[in-house]
């Protein structure tokens, strides 16, 4: 006679749920990252003169911050959730490391979203495309700053129990 299958309990069922929506929120960040780095930067600035450029980077930018924001938002929440009922003194290495380099990402892009973006905002309004050239490689280097950050983030939890 077969064993019953073990019954959930709702604690359990509860943090899988957050789990879930914590790995989408980062696959988002990491996933739209990385088709701006590797796909729509590139193929922009191939085809495209500045005028046409620059207010179309500023557009998608825009787009997807609010996107980021609330990735940002919903790993705050689920990583303090899923935190909050463990004992950081016994937890994996890999998770000190991730809540370091999460917190880390959210200052990086904090930075880039107030002092960069707002700058390419504005210039992008003036069609002053130099100004708006150079907001862009500042947003670039950091983007790829929270890009590099974010995969040791998943190394580390992943590696580092």
């Amino acid at each position: 006679m077969p064993l019953p299958a073990p019954e959930l309990s709702k604690g359990f069922a509860l943090y899988e749920v957050t789990k879930f929506f914590h790995l989408a929120a980062g696959l988002v960040w990491l996933g739209g990252m990385t088709t701006v780095l590797w796909a729509v930067r590139p193929a922009a600035v191939a085809l495209l003169e500045p005028p046409l450029r620059i207010p179309l980077l500023t557009a998608i930018m825009s787009r997807f911050f609010q996107a980021v924001a609330l990735c940002i938002a919903l790993l705050l929440v689920t990583g303090g959730l899923m935190l909050s009922g463990v004992d950081m003194k016994i937890a994996p290495k890999g998770w000190h490391a991730m809540l370091g380099l999460g917190l880390l990402m959210c200052v990086v892009f904090g930075h880039l979203y107030f002092v960069p973006f707002r700058r390419l905002q504005r210039a992008n309004s003036l069609a002053d495309w130099p100004t708006a050239a150079n907001q862009l490689k500042q947003i670039h280097t950091l983007v790829l700053t929270n890009f590099a950050l974010g995969w040791l983030a998943v190394a580390a939890v992943v590696i580092w129990r």
